[in-house]
């Protein structure tokens, strides 16, 4: 998904255009990645080209803000358990204290001394009075217990507002963010739709095009062979925007389900993805890397040997094998 087309190279690079180029990484000059040129304002395809690259992003913010939603609730669902117990807790110390307080009572509630004075029996009184004095003790002991209790669950209830609240935005997050990813990519197919067959066609020809310098030339094992099998297994399968599986998958949602079929649990966006491992030189690259693409790392693929990546592309391109210099690579990540 994004802009996944090659222009030719001009010799006139404005000055812009070349500081832009000097600030790629290592990894995106590995690949010998051609400038491009600027694209005129009247080219639907370079329209296109910018609303997948800009719904892309819109994804991955999307898929940031209910990740989150899903881990708060996680959290929600926690003190809610320990509040479950905590008031309990309460409920069973308060209980007891009731308990105490009746057996004071039988005990006698009178002021020791008068008890003295009024008992028939010395010994009696003796007994009673010792009795008082362990339910007295017991009592304090319970109250001090009680309101320990009560401290914590009103604490863990403020806790749980609090993850309620922060909830109730990510949720609000992640509605605005599909609201801009369906926007986008309605005029995106719109504009795909009104080209004629010959040029959607070469805008499709060119999406899959791509330079790659020397690569690494060694094997996938372990995990990493794993998730790179998992990940050609989805071939064919749809891209849907905001899915990781198993039916369809966005570009990060396919390389967090591949890497779970291996036993490996990656983060949910591209951008975390960048850091689920050690980066390595794209001239290293071998497979089951994951391969960055733009400077904010808005699309991710899995590096497949001889200078392909397996990825889920956009809306109406199945996941398939692209060039792994499709577009200029930003990092390569060694899970």
């Amino acid at each position: 998904m994004g802009s996944h087309r090659r222009l030719a190279p001009s010799p006139g690079l404005d000055r812009g255009t070349t500081v832009a180029v000097g600030l790629l990484s290592a990894a995106a000059a590995a690949l010998g990645a051609l400038p491009a040129t600027a694209v005129p304002h009247d080219d639907p395809t370079a329209d296109v080209d910018r609303l997948y690259e800009e719904a892309e992003r819109a994804t991955e913010a999307y898929n940031e803000a209910d990740s989150r939603a899903d881990t708060l609730r996680g959290r929600i669902n926690t003190v809610q358990d320990e509040i479950a117990r905590q008031q309990e807790r309460v409920n069973t110390l308060r209980e007891s204290l009731g308990s105490l307080a009746g057996a004071q009572y039988r005990s006698g509630g009178l002021d020791a001394s008068l008890i003295l004075l009024l008992s028939d029996d010395p010994e009696d009184y003796l007994e009673r009075a010792s009795v008082l004095d362990r339910l007295t003790v017991r009592q304090a002991g319970r109250l001090k217990e009680l309101q320990k209790a009560g401290r914590s669950l009103d604490q863990n209830r403020a806790r749980a507002s609090h993850k309620l609240e922060e909830l109730e935005r990510s949720r609000k997050a992640a509605a605005a963010h599909k609201k801009t990813v369906e926007r986008k990519l309605a005029e995106a197919r719109r504009l795909l739709d009104a080209l004629p067959d010959a040029e959607r066609a070469a805008y499709e020809r060119a999406a899959r095009s791509g330079r790659s310098g020397p690569l690494g030339t060694a094997a996938a094992s372990g995990r990493a062979a794993d998730a790179v099998a998992a990940a050609g297994s989805a071939l064919g399968s749809p891209y849907v925007w905001g899915a990781n599986g198993p039916s369809g998958f966005d570009c990060s949602g396919l390389m967090q389900w591949s890497y779970a079929q291996a036993g490996v649990a990656l983060p949910r966006t591209s951008q975390a993805q960048r850091h689920a491992g050690r980066q390595v030189p794209l001239s290293q690259a071998r497979p089951g890397d994951l391969v960055l693409y733009r400077s904010d790392a808005s699309h991710v693929g899995m590096y497949a040997g001889n200078g392909q990546v397996i990825h889920a592309p956009y809306p109406g391109a199945p996941v398939r094998y692209d060039p792994v210099g499709m577009m200029p690579v930003s990092s390569v990540t060694r899970v």
